[in-house]
């Protein structure tokens, strides 16, 4: 599901705006037997959406400052997930950067706009109370998942990044021409 994701649309879409960004980035959390998933504590309130049914989001809060968005991806019982890492904005980066606090005036600024879990969350306003369950394959949702027929040319798989526990898994997809992916720069 990692790689499937991959250049497909992040939208969210409410009375007064619309959002669009193309998901450069992605990571894979297998379950209760991945030291580094959160389902790894078992099944709990706080993890009970990654436990089925797919394609709702989880959202979490880390470092006491940020939101991360992923993707349930097992059948209903069973725990996966995906993280959302980065995002090409398309649609509403003037809107992205105000939900930032910050200025785009060159490519530099539009590439840190949404290029991490925290950034991309905070520029789509996405949080936990908001967004956690909610059905990212239907648009009556406000934030889903839209296929616009893109197919990524070169994807490169990376072990994962900013963990400690498992980090050397290679579970890590980005799309390999994007210059919107997190981290350090790759060599395309």
């Amino acid at each position: 599901m990692a790689r499937a994701l991959l250049g497909k649309v992040l939208i969210r879409q409410t009375e007064t705006q619309f959002l669009a960004g193309r998901i450069v980035e992605t990571e894979a959390y297998l379950g209760e037997n991945d030291p580094a998933a959160h389902a790894a504590a078992g099944h709990t309130a706080r993890t009970a959406v990654l436990f089925g049914p797919p394609g709702h989001a989880y959202v979490y809060f880390i470092y006491g400052n940020h939101y991360c968005l992923n993707v349930s991806c097992e059948p209903e019982g069973k725990a996966g997930s995906v993280l959302i890492r980065a995002l090409e904005p398309t649609v509403g980066v003037e809107e992205m950067a105000r939900a930032r606090g910050v200025r785009v005036v060159d490519s530099h600024d539009l590439i840190r706009l949404t290029s991490g879990p925290g950034r991309l969350a905070e520029a789509f306003g996405i949080t936990r109370a908001r967004d956690n369950g909610c059905d990212l394959t239907s648009s009556s949702s406000g934030l889903w998942i839209g296929n616009d027929g893109f197919q990524p040319r070169k994807i490169r798989i990376t072990p994962r990044i900013g963990i400690t526990k498992a980090a050397n898994h290679p579970l890590r997809y980005i799309l390999a021409e994007s210059s919107f992916v997190s981290g350090k720069r790759l060599e395309h």
